[in-house]
């Protein structure tokens, strides 16, 4: 299986090196399920965040033929005869499957495919895919648009803490207002035990992470580069300390640079992840909307923080509770409220499974 998808020259037992370096636990215990776990850290390198075409492939195909397909220059009349022979409920036109092919060829990790697992394990990163005990069910809820494997710095344990989360989002040019009350509802989510997600950028993100690291609960960044990125470079400092202790995650390799595109693709995990978001405070145009959006997209219970009538640096929220249905939230309570109707069978749970 292994020179099925060219691995030359990698034994069976460094292969198990490999893995082992960057999966907790016995994530994958056997050499096919180490293989697959090599192909999706591949394809997560060739493909962008919320590429539809390529998880629609993985989940009819998996993870091995979809990467050989790419590997060996397949045509993509006969990826889609694949697809009908697997009944693939969504089977792409040939162009947008030549389109597609072609856009991850380029990307494919330079040199053996395991490089990006080996960078990852060279900085601590943990890799978990969904085939993993601890993946967050919670990121199914995407479907097409799901990650196709996580990286994370810190330990994969705290991926448990998602079933019971709130994500606090706002702007990154928060006023003093927006920063007192991000400060003070993670603080207070944090005494009520939910987990505190975020995004590791300035003002509202910063100061719930700063909070909920304050109050020893685990707090959680997802960034829209590889966790070896910490990006912004202000935040430096602080994101270590979520990486120690709480979690980083990225969905794209080690090594991969943030860019606007990918900012607002990582959001739609920030929305998924959790029981909960809540937009503390946004202007008209804030990227928290965006996040937003994708709360409301999947059901999940959407609510914003009210500011000064006057003040443009709630606008945003405004809109969101006049136009968009978002529950008007004040307080820690009333966040705690909206999220435990379906925090509890959100995500992995308490088992771990």
């Amino acid at each position: 299986m292994v020179d099925n998808i060219r691995l030359p020259g990698l034994s069976s037992r460094e292969l198990g090196a490999i893995i082992d370096a960057v999966a907790p636990g016995d994530a994958y215990p056997d050499e096919g399920s180490a293989v697959t776990a090599v192909a999706r850290a591949a394809l997560s390198a060739a493909c962008e965040p919320g590429d539809t075409d390529a998880v629609a492939l993985v989940a009819a195909l998996g993870a091995l033929r979809t990467l050989r397909a790419v590997m060996d220059d397949t045509s993509p009349q006969a990826v889609r005869g694949a697809l009908e022979s697997e009944a693939a409920p969504v089977i792409p036109s040939a162009s947008r499957l030549r389109d597609a092919l072609a856009r991850w060829r380029t990307r494919l990790p330079a040199g053996p495919l395991w490089t990006p697992l080996a960078r990852g394990a060279r900085i601590g990163a943990r890799f978990v895919t969904p085939e993993h005990p601890l993946w967050p069910e919670s990121l199914d809820d995407l479907h097409v648009g799901a990650p196709l494997a996580l990286w994370l710095r810190g330990d994969p344990a705290r991926l448990r803490t998602l079933s019971r989360s709130i994500a606090l989002v706002g702007a990154r040019a928060a006023s003093g207002y927006g920063e007192h009350v991000a400060l003070e509802s993670a603080a207070g989510l944090s005494d009520r035990g939910f987990a505190i997600v975020s995004g590791g950028a300035y003002g509202v993100d910063a100061a719930a992470h700063r909070a909920a690291l304050a109050s020893d609960q685990v707090t959680v960044a997802f960034l829209a580069g590889g966790i070896d990125r910490l990006y912004p470079a202000g935040n430096d400092d602080l994101l270590k300390r979520v990486a120690r202790d709480g979690l980083l995650i990225a969905e794209l390799p080690p090594g991969s640079t943030p860019t606007r595109w990918r900012f607002l693709m990582r959001n739609r995990l920030i929305a998924a992840s959790s029981s909960a978001t809540v937009v503390v405070e946004a202007g008209a145009r804030s990227g928290s909307l965006n996040t937003a959006g994708h709360a409301a997209q999947l059901g999940r219970p959407l609510g914003a923080v009210p500011g000064p009538i006057t003040s443009k640096a709630s606008e945003g929220c405004h809109r969101l509770i006049r136009e968009y249905a978002a529950t008007c939230v004040t307080t820690p309570d009333e966040m705690a409220e909206l999220a435990e109707s379906i925090g509890a069978g959100l995500g992995a749970g308490a088992d771990g499974g």
